[in-house]
C-alpha cells in the first residue's frame, strides 16, 4: 500500500486565517493612517485657511470652501443622506477585506475606507451642518481633500488588484 501523505485543505483553513488577519491589520493601519492625515489636514486648513487663501504653484492653491454634496460637489444639501450612504458603505468594504486575496486589494480598500470614515467625521463632528471640509484646488478639478485622494487612488487600487489579480505558482510535479 502507497502512502499519498495528507490531502491540502479544501476550504484553505490553516493557511487562511494568517493572511486574514494579516490583511485586516493591513487595510485598518492604512485607514487609520489616512483618517490622521485628513482630519490633521482639514483641521490646518480650517485654521489657516480663514484669513485666505494660499497659492502653491501652477494651478494649485490652498482654498477653503465646504461641500455639503458628495464626491465633486454632487446633490450639495445632501449631508444626511450622504452620511448615512457613508456608513453603510464602510460596512461593505469591511466586509469586502474578509475577502480579498491579496494585500495590494487591503491597501485599497484600507484607503477607501479611511477615506470614507474621514469625511463622515467631517459631517458628524464638525460644526459646519453636515459640510465636508475641502481646500485642495486644481481649478481643472472639483476641490477636494486627503480624504477624497484617498478614496479615488482606493478604488483605482482595488480596481486594479481586482482586475489582475496574484497568480499563484502551480505545485511541482511530483510534490
Amino acid at each position: 500500500m502507497q502512502e499519498r501523505g495528507a490531502a491540502p485543505p479544501l476550504s484553505g483553513g490553516s493557511d487562511r486565517r494568517p493572511s486574514v488577519r494579516r490583511r485586516l491589520l493591513l487595510a485598518g493601519t492604512v485607514a487609520a493612517l489616512v483618517i490622521v492625515a485628513d482630519q490633521w489636514s482639514k483641521t490646518w486648513a480650517v485654521h489657516r485657511l480663514t484669513d485666505g487663501s494660499i497659492h502653491v504653484v501652477w494651478k494649485l492653491d490652498l482654498i477653503l470652501t465646504y461641500n455639503t454634496g458628495g464626491a465633486f460637489s454632487i446633490v450639495p444639501g445632501w449631508a444626511p443622506v450622504l452620511g448615512s450612504l457613508a456608513v453603510v458603505l464602510v460596512a461593505v468594504l469591511v466586509v469586502a477585506i474578509f475577502r480579498v486575496n491579496s494585500d495590494i486589494a487591503a491597501v485599497g480598500l484600507g484607503l477607501v475606507v479611511g477615506g470614507a470614515i474621514g469625511n463622515l467625521a467631517d459631517r458628524l463632528f464638525r460644526s459646519h451642518h453636515g459640510a465636508v471640509v475641502d481646500f485642495v484646488a486644481v481649478h481643472f478639478w472639483p476641490t477636494f481633500n486627503v480624504a477624497d485622494a484617498s478614496i479615488v487612488v482606493g478604488a483605482i487600487i482595488t480596481g486594479a488588484a481586482l482586475w489582475w489579480p496574484t497568480r499563484h505558482p502551480e505545485p511541482a510535479a511530483g510534490s
